[in-house]
């Protein structure tokens, strides 16, 4: 692995002011009981230039096919200044990285667990099926994809060494937490990730993402893990690369993990494999 670059520049650019995670941590507060402020505030400035449109559309005559109607009105009033898209976050560039891997390694067959089925799932499934096993159900039935619901702690559906191209992103965190349904178990995750090392096949590629950082539970909604407490986790396995996402939302390829800056709520992007007979711990192999 390439050692990680201008890591003491790096650290000062990452880590988000104390001010900005104070105020994020009091929008959760608000969240909670389904109450967005930062929407809210952008929807107030927004109504005198929706009038505005709304006056001016009026006065150009439409046809009577898309005249204004008062019951009619579905106003939108948070994304007058909004860009194109978002091209950053977690979720973002941990489906591009895992299924551009996934590409270039070309398995016959991929299983995932627990991983966005409108992102990383859809990019997979455009070159090739996959199997999916989730706790929570499924009502959507699509070409290529595979469902199976189950509690996937254990994995009893796979022998061990039986799956060439597995992958979990960012939903380890969740287990044992009940914000999904599942079972309280506070040690979930740990079953999950040695249930994940036992069914890799040697040679095969496991594509793992987890929220890095201060390490911690936020219960119910997650855990924030230590690098150490992932790579200790799959001490049978042995590091390939290693890439991650900053507090910014910004993506970070081939660093080294030891060497981390400080994060409060990064993701750490994790590919494994297992060496036939290895007992060499996460050593990287390129």
């Amino acid at each position: 692995m390439r050692q990680a670059r201008n890591i003491d520049k790096l650290e000062g650019s990452v880590r988000s002011p104390v001010w900005w995670r104070n105020v994020h941590r009091l929008s959760r507060v608000f969240l909670f009981v389904g109450f967005d402020p930062r929407r809210f505030v952008r929807s107030v400035i927004g109504i005198p230039g929706f009038i505005v449109d709304a006056i001016s559309y009026s006065r150009k005559r439409p046809s009577t096919r898309f005249r204004v109607t008062l019951l009619d009105l579905f106003p939108v009033l948070d994304e007058r200044s909004q860009g194109a898209g978002t091209a950053r976050g977690h979720y973002f560039h941990q489906d591009l990285w895992a299924a551009r891997k996934v590409f270039r390694h070309s398995p016959a067959k991929h299983v995932d667990i627990g991983s966005r089925i409108d992102g990383f799932i859809g990019h997979l499934l455009s070159f090739m099926p996959v199997t999916v096993i989730d706790v929570r159900p499924m009502r959507s039935a699509i070409a290529g994809l595979e469902f199976v619901q189950d509690n996937a702690t254990q994995l009893s559906r796979f022998s061990e060494s039986s799956v060439d191209s597995l992958s979990s992103l960012h939903a380890a965190e969740h287990f044992g937490l009940g914000r999904y349904s599942d079972p309280i178990e506070p040690d979930a995750y740990s079953s999950f990730m040695a249930s994940l090392q036992r069914v890799l096949r040697p040679g095969g590629r496991l594509y793992f993402s987890v929220p890095i950082g201060r390490e911690r539970v936020d219960f119910n909604a997650h855990r924030v893990f230590a690098c150490a407490t992932v790579l200790e986790s799959f001490s049978q396995l042995t590091l390939i690369s290693f890439s991650f996402v900053d507090d910014a939302g910004d993506l970070h390829e081939d660093r080294d993990p030891v060497t981390l800056p400080e994060l409060e709520y990064g993701c750490g992007l994790f590919e494994f494999t297992k060496l036939k007979g290895s007992t060499d711990k996460h050593s990287a192999v390129r």
